[in-house]
């Protein structure tokens, strides 16, 4: 435990240097990296300490840190690329799956009929994921036929207790229609449904989007149809095992246990909805914060064509001379000199102190 505690100091201190030598940007970006860094730090010496044999590390950090980087290093793939900006969600998922590739090759557990099984499920939920995008898109059409939208809108507009009313609704109606269906579903049906309706109550899309992000997730985790929960199934023991460390005899997990396991989850999910909702800056904070611009420094600039350098800059003053009609025959004629000068009007002062004073009187 010493040897895994110095480990863990070692790397905090490598993502701590790493931060401060890091040029200045986004703070998110210097974040993952940092974090990536450490990691790769402590990876390398426990690798080091094997290959060399120099005992410097425990059996259990050894074994600590080679079974949990690999999968660290895996979420940075997906989440981290897209973070970074290098990935989009798709391309970050690409990333995910080869990563997961090398990770196989190099642990000598990748087979052809293993490749084999991957790749036909990988075309059965690309393939399922398809029709129902077809299959919501024909409804969305046959929908908006048959003005059912307007229906709907004035359903959920016509609740009581205004925004707060429809948010409660539609979060209710997500909550139990991912029992059934998984996110796609539900991104592409009913998602389109409630986006222009919270539009015109004046909700901040951008916000309700989130909202609804946060809440679909629990559809991960539902029974029957939960993904995580049929992930958790697969890995966990069916049959009555010996534990490896302390020799003892492991009772099997029933489905039924998976299922209760994950009721303090979804529960924590309730209450993350419960909080966006009643904080929305936990979302929305920072967005739309009002950025302060000093127009004493704008500076207005006419290029000039090079083959014309022997011409003189034309004054963007003479391009807005205000020349009033003549009386006589309804010409123009130039304004009279007045003290031996030409009245002129700067329009591009003019539209700068217009600028100015709005934002005045927005403060």
């Amino acid at each position: 435990m010493k040897s895994l505690v110095v480990l863990l100091l070692i790397s905090t201190i490598a993502s701590v240097t790493f931060a401060k030598l890091y040029p200045p940007g986004p703070f998110d970006e210097m974040l993952v990296l940092s974090l990536f860094f450490g990691v790769l730090v402590a990876f390398v010496l426990a690798l080091i300490n094997k290959l060399t044999k120099l005992n410097l590390l425990s059996h259990v950090a050894e074994r600590v840190t080679f079974v949990l980087i690999p999968p660290l290093a895996l979420i940075f793939l997906v989440l981290g690329t897209i973070f970074l900006g290098i990935a989009t969600p798709t391309e970050g998922g690409a990333m995910g799956a080869s990563g997961a590739l090398i990770m196989a090759l190099a642990r000598k557990r990748l087979t052809w009929h293993l490749l084999k099984q991957g790749m036909d499920t990988t075309a059965k939920l690309s393939c399922f994921v398809l029709f129902i995008l077809l299959g919501s898109t024909t409804f969305n059409l046959v929908f908006q036929g048959v003005d059912g939208s307007k229906w709907v809108e004035h359903l959920l507009t016509g609740l009581p207790g205004g925004q707060l009313g429809f948010l409660i609704v539609v979060n209710i109606l997500v909550f139990v229609l991912a029992f059934f269906l998984d996110f796609f579903e539900l991104a592409f049906i009913v998602v389109p449904l409630v986006g222009p309706v919270a539009e015109k109550l004046g909700i901040d899309l951008i916000w309700f989007g989130v909202l609804l992000g946060v809440n679909m997730q629990t559809s991960f985790m539902h029974p029957p149809f939960g993904f995580a929960l049929f992930y958790l199934r697969s890995v966990a023991a069916v049959e009555s095992y010996k534990d490896r460390l302390t020799g003892k005899m492991m009772e099997p997990v029933t489905t039924g246990q998976i299922y209760w396991g994950a009721v303090p989850f979804v529960i924590i999910q309730i209450i993350m909805v419960s909080l966006i909702i009643a904080f929305p800056g936990l979302v929305s904070g920072g967005l739309d914060k009002p950025k302060d611009i000093d127009l004493e420094k704008f500076r207005i600039e006419i290029p000039v064509d090079p083959k014309q350098d022997s011409t003189p800059p034309r004054n963007p003053n003479d391009m807005f001379k205000i020349e009033p009609k003549s009386d006589a025959g309804g010409g123009s004629t130039a304004a009279a000199p007045v003290g031996g000068e030409t009245k002129t009007t700067d329009a591009m002062q003019s539209v700068l102190d217009s600028i100015k004073k709005d934002a005045e009187q927005k403060k």
